[in-house]
């Protein structure tokens, strides 16, 4: 701790530290803080990378302290500073419904009351070590991975970065120099989800679209077995997301050219769910290109919506969404608006399990799959990456290049072939 000295200022002291050198830290004299009204002392810095710069920054604080223009330090603690930075976001409400339960189950209970100005890197260290560590029951009694906890780690920063800089509440923000999981810890633990190649998307196809032969059924245009037929196919057939797929809208599809415009999504929020603006592509309108049998697919579910519009008659509120809530088992709300989308994965499990695919394929590894097999064959990257709304073709290709072991065995092969390799024994 830093020396009193003669009561008309702190002693910079070094401060040791693990695995990178040792910085100086400061403390104010013993002062009347109009905040608090009382007296108090608190760090001026930690971070600095000599004694002559801490000392420098003393200096700093008595001039201004003596002429009165040093900003009061508040005694706000992280769990008011993470309420007031989350209630002035201006991000989306799906963002901040995803901020909302790392603040209140992973942040607060450890470090909520700690005064903001008493938060360092150690202190963050620790809470991201004890994530790693500590099982928790809404994660199946498992620790938080690498990637929510770096997540956590952004949140942090984040609140810390509004009150960091001249004439506000921290000089230096002490999440810059924690330790959080590494990209490399992150891109390790993230579970390898299963693709379906080409073939076995096309038996996928196939088998959904075979009506059950029941004596009522009608060949799916009204009776409910192949009610999904036409919302799976569109997943398994371009790169969108569940949300951008429940979001399609009949006056943004363009006929002649096969063409689909990226406009609304349905999303989670909390307990419910709403369609609203896509918001994340920019000013325009994403468009992404489909084959005239996806058209014609679309085509049939427009007829069989028209169908159900004309049997439910003014329960119908029409949204002009291509995949609508129909009237099948309707007991609340209204059909013709958006789908729930935790219902439509639930739906999805259900077929899955009857089809006999992997456990734990999801919707969104259709994407995963259509990308990984147009890259398979060869297919322009730009093109994949542009259908797929990425933000470079480089970036596609690593994080969907996923069959790479096959194309380097045909390498190898190719490869031994050319030096004749295979007649030296």
């Amino acid at each position: 701790m830093a020396k009193r000295g003669n009561g008309l200022g702190g002693t910079p002291v070094e401060i040791p530290r693990t695995g990178r050198p040792n910085t100086w830290g400061v403390r104010t004299p013993l002062h009347f803080d109009p905040a608090t009204g009382k007296k108090g002392r608190y760090w001026i810095g930690r971070e600095y990378k000599t004694k002559t710069e801490a000392e420098r920054a003393l200096r700093k604080w008595h001039t201004d302290h003596e002429a009165g223009t040093l900003t009061p330090r508040s005694g706000m603690t992280m769990a008011e500073l993470m309420d007031g930075w989350l209630a002035k976001h201006r991000g989306e409400d799906t963002t901040r419904e995803g901020y909302e339960p790392k603040i209140r189950l992973h942040i607060k209970p450890h470090i909520g009351k700690v005064k903001v100005v008493e938060v360092t890197d150690e202190r963050l260290d620790e809470l991201y070590r004890l994530l790693e560590s500590t099982p928790i029951e809404a994660n199946g009694n498992k620790p938080l991975g690498p990637k929510s906890v770096r997540h956590i780690h952004n949140i942090i920063s984040a609140a810390l970065d509004s009150v960091t800089g001249p004439r506000k509440l921290l000089t230096v923000n002490p999440a810059h120099t924690a330790n959080p999981p590494t990209e490399r810890q992150i891109k390790a633990a993230q579970p390898d989800f299963p693709t379906l190649n080409d073939h076995e998307t096309g038996r996928f196809l196939a088998d959904i679209w075979k009506p059950c032969g029941n004596r009522a059924c009608d060949g799916g245009l009204t009776h409910h077995c192949l009610r999904d037929a036409p919302l799976w196919t569109s997943y398994a057939a371009t790169s969108c997301r569940r949300s951008e797929v429940l979001g399609w809208k009949w006056s943004l599809i363009h006929w002649d050219e096969c063409a689909i415009e990226l406009a609304w999504v349905v999303v989670e929020e909390g307990n419910t769910y709403r369609l609203r603006k896509l918001t994340k592509d920019g000013d325009d309108n994403a468009i992404i290109y489909v084959d005239q049998a996806l058209v014609n697919v679309l085509k049939w579910q427009r007829e069989r919506q028209d169908a159900e519009r004309e049997r439910l008659g003014d329960l119908w509120v029409d949204h002009d969404l291509v995949f609508a809530r129909d009237g099948f088992k309707l007991y609340r709300g209204e059909a013709g608006g958006p789908q729930d989308p935790e219902k439509v994965s639930a739906r999805w499990r259900t077929a899955r399990k009857r089809l006999h695919l992997p456990d734990n394929f999801r919707l969104h590894d259709w994407r995963a799959s259509k990308i990984t097999n147009d890259l398979d064959n060869h297919e322009n990257p730009v093109e994949v990456s542009a259908n797929a709304r990425h933000h470079s073709p480089g970036y596609t290709m690593t994080r969907y290049g996923r069959r790479r072991a096959e194309g380097a065995k045909k390498l190898a092969a190719s490869s031994a072939a050319r030096i004749g390799l295979s007649s030296l024994v």
